[in-house]
């Protein structure tokens, strides 16, 4: 009787070193996983999951008409926020073209001074800014009044409505 108390009690010690182990094991990867990519995140909870790059999207935009819109989540570089309180940023897609992203009812600002990369989530569509539009744009940018004035044409602009967004720490 005390040998078959004394193998139970082993059996449990040993099933409950091992499930211990994978316990750790697990949370230790998970922990790994989020060392990787630390984000500061703004406006709606998302997650970098499923993301498109920036050049995957940018052939989404060139097939898109005016009103057109596509829910997606992008991974991009930032090129320029507004200086004069985050309402709005610029993302590079593919080196020669940009996105304007606004966010989703002025529900969130970016950081003045954020740059490098970002993930941004809600609906891409295409547009055609007014030149007044983009004057505005230009003035909250800091640019000169004679790059101001130097604006005389509306432009066909690839834009994005945010309502969350990742930025890489």
């Amino acid at each position: 009787m005390k040998k078959t108390i004394l193998f139970i009690a082993i059996c449990f010690a040993i099933i409950s070193c091992k499930n211990e182990t994978k316990t750790t094991e697990t949370a230790m990867k998970t922990e790994e996983a989020k060392q990787e990519v630390a984000y500061a995140s703004f406006g709606k909870k998302i997650n970098d999951a499923d993301a498109l790059t920036s050049e995957r999207m940018m052939e989404h935009y060139k097939t898109m008409k005016e009103g057109d819109t596509i829910n997606s989540k992008v991974k991009a570089k930032i090129i320029e926020v507004c200086s004069a309180k985050g309402c709005w940023m610029t993302l590079d897609m593919d080196g020669k073209n940009e996105v304007m992203v606004k966010f989703k009812d002025y529900g969130f600002f970016m950081p003045l001074n954020a740059e490098g990369d970002v993930v941004v989530n809600g609906k891409a569509f295409v547009s055609e800014t007014s030149v007044e539009e983009l004057r505005h744009y230009a003035e909250d940018a800091g640019k000169t009044k004679e790059e101001i004035e130097a604006i005389t044409e509306p432009k066909r602009t690839y834009s994005f409505e945010a309502d969350g967004v990742l930025l890489k720490q």
